[in-house]
């Protein structure tokens, strides 16, 4: 399979419609990937609060609209990263979007864990409730979200229910860069899983974003890193070639998680 992260610049400067423009021309630009990533609350910007309530969408708002048509036309299984989403009963989530080739939106995953503590995200949005596994042509595919990526009991359950690799958009700061680049390959190895993780680059909110976008094999190996780190960073496309049936090679000659215990 062939995966392309698009670690998208999210600059206040641009408007949300040219932002979503433009990211859709990137998706439709990866015809003949057979998977396309974005990153986290790339359209309004992961820390970008003030435009969360006014900017907030349903599940077939434009957001969603525009990234069905591009997955569509460039035939490829999309992860759009996420949006926030107004429920119509009123709270808001953050919402990850994954479409098939056809534009149908496959799965949905509301994030669990959300990040502030008492500000923030934690105060402004409520929590998902669902685990989310869905399978895809490459495998069982696991989905998270930015600050899921700290709690290995999340990871724990969707490997119970049968994940093979694992998506994960992000809003990931500069400042804490090592702590991303340290848990996306310590999920892999622990979950003895493929890791694809799509970072924001620029700055929002007034927020330098990480960028390093990677892909990380069940060994722990980095098999593609994008730019950035705590010096900031830039858009780019990350593309890899990637074999699923690793995952299952791998768990054979190490069968480290045969002697897992549940307490």
């Amino acid at each position: 399979m062939r995966a392309s992260l698009v670690q998208i610049d999210v600059n206040e400067a641009e408007s949300v419609d040219d932002r979503r423009a433009r990211v859709a021309a990137l998706v439709r630009a990866q015809r003949g990937a057979d998977l396309v990533v974005l990153p986290e609350l790339w359209n309004l910007g992961g820390f970008a609060y003030d435009a969360w309530q006014p900017g907030a969408e349903p599940l077939d708002g434009p957001t969603a609209e525009a990234m069905s048509a591009a997955a569509k036309e460039a035939n490829v299984w999309l992860h759009a990263g996420s949006m926030v989403e107004r429920d119509p009963d009123g709270p808001l989530f953050n919402t990850s979007l994954l479409f098939a080739p056809d534009g149908e939106l496959h799965a949905v995953y509301r994030k669990i864990h959300r990040f502030g503590f008492d500000s923030g995200e934690a105060a402004l949005m409520a929590a998902g409730q669902e685990v989310c596994v869905v399978d895809t042509p490459f495998g069982r595919m696991g989905l998270a979200t930015c600050y899921d990526l700290r709690f290995p009991e999340l990871f724990r359950a969707m490997l119970d229910r049968g994940a093979e690799l694992f998506v994960v958009p992000a809003a990931w700061p500069a400042r804490r860069a090592e702590h991303w680049a340290l848990l996306a390959r310590a999920r892999a190895v622990e979950e003895q899983a493929l890791v694809l993780a799509c970072n924001t680059a620029g700055t929002h909110g007034g927020v330098p974003q990480a960028g390093r976008s990677v892909v990380v094999d069940p060994w722990g190996a980095v098999l593609a890193e994008a730019n950035g780190g705590e010096s900031g960073s830039s858009e780019e496309v990350l593309t890899v070639d990637l074999d699923p049936s690793v995952v299952a090679r791998t768990r054979e000659e190490f069968p480290v998680l045969r002697d897992r215990q549940k307490w």
